[in-house]
């Protein structure tokens, strides 16, 4: 029979593999999991062989005119042809096929060099998936088919040029990414040295922002539920409540789940931050109120703040970002800011209220370093809770409310009983 794209939709799987002629040692060989691949049978110096044309996958729907009109059938007819032409030349295509996969091994695109530093390293780091997409992003269509020996130091200086115009500090996170890629094609001997090395990094220049009174004052107002003046979805108010409040990462509030809660602590999982290690934020009676208020909104959701228009997924914290920008001078705030600056605002000010840099530092998740990081193991669970409650505490007297009926536990009170 003659092979169309109809008939190899209706083929349904059997109890065990079978194959479908089209002509011409051409079959299409279908499996009981209900893969369907095409392969080419044939003899060569009187000896029978095999090899596989590619595997069958329907045409996409909604396909424009002047779309690619190439099937699977199609691809496979036409590799078809030129195997039996090499057959007619004296040459075995199985053979061939073997030799143009050991040079595209030996020689690989940027792309090949992509897959493997995935698969080998990057899949592993906290923060791979977002290195991925800096490459995928403003690189890869560009590399994608070049072979990895023929990409120059000029090639890397004229897209870091080009990304810099619009991104200067995401620069330096693409110029580092893509250091570590050319590194890793050298370790895996795909280059002799890596064109980037020694290639300096602009300098950068430290986020400094911090809101004063009069600013957190405006931004709670304006993240209020009822203010309508500020047309930001309600469930990212909330959200950039929670930032201020915990001090925690944007992306970190962003993917918080409701079985991350217990009613005494939020705990983050090391998988879901940066550092690869998870953090316990005490849930204060202003962060329990936050929490509540979300579920109205995202109860019947797995993440406590629910986005909008993806039902099975949370409020980004690009959302963040966008929200702020686009609103902060309609909150009376002039100079702009982002979500990060709030988790360096409550560091700050639990410096200002005598909370000491340890207890701060652990507060935001961060690792202590050096020697103390080795041995001091302590949870400072219970001393993190007094940090927040005070800082709920200044912040209920920066925002003119009134003071929480429940007393602050002091350390010294605590060490007493």
């Amino acid at each position: 029979m003659t092979l169309t794209d109809l008939t190899i939709k209706k083929l349904k799987p059997k109890s065990s593999r079978f194959e479908v002629s089209d002509g011409k040692g051409l079959f299409l060989r279908v499996m009981p999991s209900g893969k369907k691949a095409f392969v080419f049978r044939y003899y060569f110096e009187g000896r029978p062989r095999r090899i596989n044309l590619g595997h069958y996958f329907e045409k996409p729907e909604g396909e424009k005119p002047g779309d690619d009109q190439r099937t699977a059938l199609t691809i496979a007819r036409t590799r078809h042809l030129e195997a039996i032409k090499d057959l007619e030349n004296g040459i075995d295509p199985g053979v061939k096929l073997q030799e143009e996969k050991a040079k595209r091994k030996a020689a690989p695109t940027f792309k090949d060099l992509l897959d493997e530093f995935w698969e080998i390293e990057l899949q592993f780091q906290p923060t791979g998936k977002a290195r991925k997409r800096l490459i995928e992003k403003d690189v890869l269509d560009l590399w994608k088919n070049r072979k990895v020996t023929s990409i120059t130091r000029r090639d890397a200086v004229v897209v870091l040029d080009d990304v810099r115009k619009r991104a200067p500090v995401g620069t330096n996170r693409l110029q580092g990414v893509l250091i570590r890629v050319f590194n890793f094609a050298a370790e895996r001997g795909m280059i002799e040295h890596s064109p980037l090395t020694g290639m300096r990094r602009t300098k950068e220049t430290a986020r400094s922002r911090v809101l004063n009174n009069d600013e957190i004052n405006l931004l709670w107002k304006g993240l209020a539920l009822d203010n309508r003046d500020i047309d930001i979805y309600k469930v990212t108010k909330l959200a950039l409540k929670a930032i201020l409040l915990t001090g925690q990462r944007p992306g970190e509030v962003s993917s918080m789940r409701w079985d991350q809660l217990d009613g005494e602590f939020w705990t983050i999982p090391g998988e879901a931050r940066k550092t690869g290690e998870g953090n316990k934020i005490p849930i204060c009676p202003m962060f329990a109120e936050v929490i509540e208020q979300c579920k109205v909104f995202s109860s019947d959701s797995e993440y406590v703040f629910r986005s909008s228009f993806k039902d099975k997924k949370p409020v980004t914290r690009l959302a963040f970002s966008a929200a702020v920008r686009r609103h902060h001078e309609g909150m009376g705030i002039k100079e702009s800011f982002v979500p990060h600056d709030l988790r360096r605002t409550l560091r700050t000010r639990l410096a200002e209220i005598g909370i000491s840099d340890i207890v701060g530092e652990r507060v935001l998740g961060h690792k202590l370093q050096g020697v103390l990081g080795i041995y001091n193991r302590h949870s400072y669970d219970i001393e993190k809770r007094q940090a927040l409650a005070l800082w709920e505490k200044r912040l209920k007297e920066i925002l003119g409310l009134e003071e929480p009926e429940t007393k602050v536990i002091r350390l010294d009170e605590v060490r007493r009983a």
